[in-house]
């Protein structure tokens, strides 16, 4: 049965629009990280290094690498408004198609043809320090996980609430002022409710439910043939964000709290800190060469996996955790996404408005920390989700019992009307409750949904997932490069940032004093220290 109205969310809710505060919720800051496989014309991985038209990898702030080498990622700046967010967005993919020659951006999250782990080139920064330390980095998730799973891609959205939010919501909470310790708590809260209600972006929004056979090596587990190179769960939302991609099986004793700012610290630190037999045993170099940066549970923070994560922009030679206890949470990143084969930049305004109202519903619904048997329910919700999503009648775990994903889900969307009528408010064409009744018709009709959507297209085309992802990887080229050029101010803070990127790279690398293993000793004390 489903739960009873959540009275606190009721109250907090009310108060705020009580409260007569225009666009209380508007304006909060909107920012993507898109990442993209490089790839060949011919759809497979590109081996040519980062183009230097494009900047450093190292230093450009919107145009870098992640894993490997052919793994573009696109960073833009925060906007308030999401379509000029996209349209930043878009201008960024036309600067970079410009400069790519005959190689395409892969248009899918899971990848293009690979052979092995061989095939998906590590990424390279230089010779610094900081370089050489991102690049042994990624050297031990290749060692630890292999490189397949790290040439999926991914889109984030990150969030942070407007200022005006924050003053009402501390009198709503009765707070006496709104301090950095308060927000941290409520972005805690948004952390917790995401981790129990985000199965919904996995079904609102995934985007792979197909891959090709060459990325199981052999193990279709539990999957279907499409054809002969093709795999696909007939009711699969996100193989992403399954127990084959991100939500990789060898994490999966790695835990960390979000019942506080405190808790979370306290467990990353305790896992970059806690040697692990198998790492121990993989040993830090062979013939010379680093194999990992240490033999910890985590390398650095960052290699846990979560679907959302708290963050604050760091300081130069800073830890994400260090961060945090200097600063507070800043903002929130929504990392369950998969990148839309169905939109050239990889996302759209309804799914960025969406999920706007969708972490503002998160910080107002009660969120009591969540335990070791609530957390389990709450991994196996989503590998339900992302394997058999779309599958009629498929149940949930919630407060101990099994609730159908259907109730659940038209409950989650029935209470965030209040919240699109806040976003709203002074615009006439309510493009928020449009974005909350284009998911509800999803719940209705599960054809609308683009995991659905996308085994269609094979299934109508007769096309392999490789051939169905290099089509719409072409389309999507002659989509950027048909367009008008950007605005030239626009175009010229691109190829400033790119030169001045590359200028960058060789200042970090002459100013490098001592060893790099000197270098790593001074990082990893600093990361677990007390600010």
């Amino acid at each position: 049965m489903p739960r009873a109205i959540d009275q606190l969310f009721e109250k907090r809710l009310g108060s705020l629009v009580n409260a007569r505060v225009p666009g209380v919720l508007q304006q909060g800051l909107k920012g993507v990280e898109r990442e993209s496989l490089r790839v060949l014309a011919d759809g497979h991985i590109a081996h040519t290094p980062h183009p230097a038209a494009l900047g450093s990898a190292l230093t450009n702030d919107h145009i870098t690498t992640d894993f490997s080498e052919a793994l573009i990622e696109l960073v833009t700046p925060t906007f308030t408004n999401s379509w000029e967010l996209l349209q930043y967005l878009c201008d960024l993919h036309q600067f970079v198609y410009r400069r790519l020659g005959d190689e395409l951006l892969w248009a899918t999250s899971m990848p293009c043809p690979l052979k092995d782990d061989a095939d998906v080139p590590t990424a390279w920064y230089g010779r610094s320090h900081v370089g050489q330390m991102k690049r042994v980095y990624r050297e031990g998730l290749r060692n630890r996980y292999g490189a397949l799973m790290q040439a999926i891609s991914g889109l984030h959205f990150n969030y942070s609430f407007p200022a005006r939010f924050w003053e009402v919501y501390a009198e709503v909470q009765q707070q006496r002022a709104d301090t950095q310790d308060f927000r941290s708590a409520c972005y805690f809260d948004v952390l917790r409710n995401f981790r129990r209600m985000g199965w919904m972006v996995l079904y609102l929004f995934g985007t792979s439910p197909a891959v090709g056979k060459d990325f199981l090596q052999g193990d279709m587990s539990g999957l279907l043939s499409l054809d002969d190179l093709t795999a696909y769960g007939p009711h699969a939302t996100s193989l992403r964000m399954s127990d084959l991609g991100y939500r990789n099986r060898d994490q999966a004793g790695v835990s960390v709290s979000a019942n506080s700012l405190a808790e979370y610290v306290r467990d990353l630190r305790r896992a970059i800190t806690t040697p692990h037999p198998a790492y121990q045993e993989l040993g830090l170099k062979k013939d010379g060469e680093w194999l990992q940066l240490n033999c910890n549970v985590l390398q650095i923070e960052n290699e846990f996996y979560s679907a959302i994560r708290p963050k604050r922009v760091a300081r130069s030679g800073e830890s994400p955790s260090t961060a945090l206890l200097r600063g507070g949470v800043e903002y929130v990143e929504l990392r369950a996404l998969d990148v839309s084969a169905f939109d050239p930049v990889g996302v759209n305004q309804t799914k960025l408005r969406f999920l706007e109202a969708f972490v503002a519903l998160c910080v107002l619904r009660s969120s009591p920390p969540i335990d070791e048997r609530e957390q389990a329910a709450i991994d196996d919700n989503y590998l339900q989700v992302s394997r058999r999503g779309r599958e009629p009648g498929l149940n949930l775990a919630r407060d101990g019992r099994m609730l159908p994903l259907s109730a659940w889900a038209a409950e989650i969307l029935d209470s965030m009307t209040g919240i699109c009528e806040l976003l709203d408010q002074g615009d006439e064409s309510r493009p928020y409750a449009t974005a909350l009744r284009a998911q509800q018709e999803k719940l209705q009709d599960v054809a609308r949904t683009p995991s659905a959507r996308l085994l269609k297209e094979l299934t109508t085309t007769g096309e392999s997932f490789f051939d169905m992802a290099l089509r719409m990887s072409r389309l999507h080229r002659d989509y950027f490069l048909s367009l008008a050029a950007p605005p030239l101010g626009r175009q010229a803070e691109f190829e400033e940032e790119a030169r001045e990127s590359l200028k960058r790279q060789t200042a970090v690398e002459a100013a490098d004093k001592g060893t790099f293993e000197d270098y790593l000793a001074k990082y990893f004390a600093a990361a677990t220290a007390t600010p």
